[in-house]
């Protein structure tokens, strides 16, 4: 009698608890993450939608929503740029502190942010050490914008740093000294040979800051204002909104800010995903 062979619905691994390991992370996933987030959104559309949509459309929670976004964008941008110098510079180069400068990116970190917040604010406010100065020639740096750009740019700077620092410690030097052989300018190597390597981890890097700087709350509150449709952030406005015991109107905000970080780290990872099949084999 023939036996018959079943195709197998999956190939056998080298790594034993496969399945266990699936079951333990698509539980803990689901724990920690997707049911609080099913969660709120729930909560968000059971108050209805005009309701949802006159909480959602507000002209303060507009104000506040575009706030955090833009300046979580602005910062993390500047943090791509300035990031990848830093990091270029502690893997290129040996010089006296560069130890010290290797730690202190990491201080973000460590730091409360809290204790960030009230140091800047100290700093930058118009009777501080820079914000004084900053007076003199009619700019205002605490308590406006500005301020809280400033606020994320100091949270947000070590995630491009510690995501791009270890691309660059792999990339050879042997490549850019073929591109010297063969006639390529310093600056050409740069941005031909060496940055393309390096995209994909900047992107990271970029979605991390971005990510942190959208909802960061301790460090902003202190040097931002708080002044409504001014200096209002999204995630103070919700905390506002649960002192009020407005419950509804903080989950349709926190809903919103959920949809739109969703929609930005998605067209993120895809420019991911293109730009490591582009530049994956160079």
């Amino acid at each position: 009698m023939a036996h018959i062979t079943l195709p197998r619905l999956r190939e056998p691994s080298v790594l034993p608890g496969f399945g266990l390991a699936l079951g333990f992370a698509v539980a803990a996933l689901s724990l920690i993450v997707l049911l609080p987030l099913a969660a709120l959104v729930l909560h968000a559309a059971s108050i209805g939608p005009a309701e949802f949509i006159r909480i959602a459309t507000d002209q303060r929670t507009l104000a506040a929503l575009k706030l955090s976004f833009g300046t979580a964008f602005i910062a993390a941008a500047f943090n791509a740029v300035f990031g990848l110098l830093i990091a270029w510079i502690l893997v290129r180069y040996r010089f006296p502190g560069r130890r010290i400068i290797d730690a202190a990116v990491d201080l973000p970190f460590a730091l409360p942010t809290a204790v960030a917040g009230i140091a800047m604010a100290a700093i930058y406010a118009p009777n501080g050490v820079i914000g004084s100065w900053a007076a003199l020639i009619g700019l205002k740096i605490a308590y406006t914008p500005l301020g809280i750009i400033i606020a994320l740019i100091f949270i947000g700077l070590p995630f491009v740093v510690r995501t791009v620092q270890p691309i660059l410690e792999e990339v050879e030097q042997d490549i850019e000294e073929a591109a010297a052989l063969l006639g390529a300018s310093r600056l050409r190597t740069v941005f031909q040979v060496v940055l393309p390597h390096v995209y994909p981890a900047l992107l990271t890097g970029f979605a991390l800051a971005f990510a942190r700087g959208v909802g960061e709350y301790g460090s902003v509150i202190f040097i931002a204002g708080n002044i409504p449709q001014v200096s209002e952030i999204a995630p103070l406005l919700i905390v506002i909104k649960l002192e009020e015991f407005d419950y509804g109107g903080a989950t349709v905000i926190a809903t919103v800010m959920l949809a739109i970080s969703f929609a930005m780290l998605f067209v993120i990872n895809a420019l991911q995903a293109w730009s490591r099949k582009k530049y994956g084999n160079v």
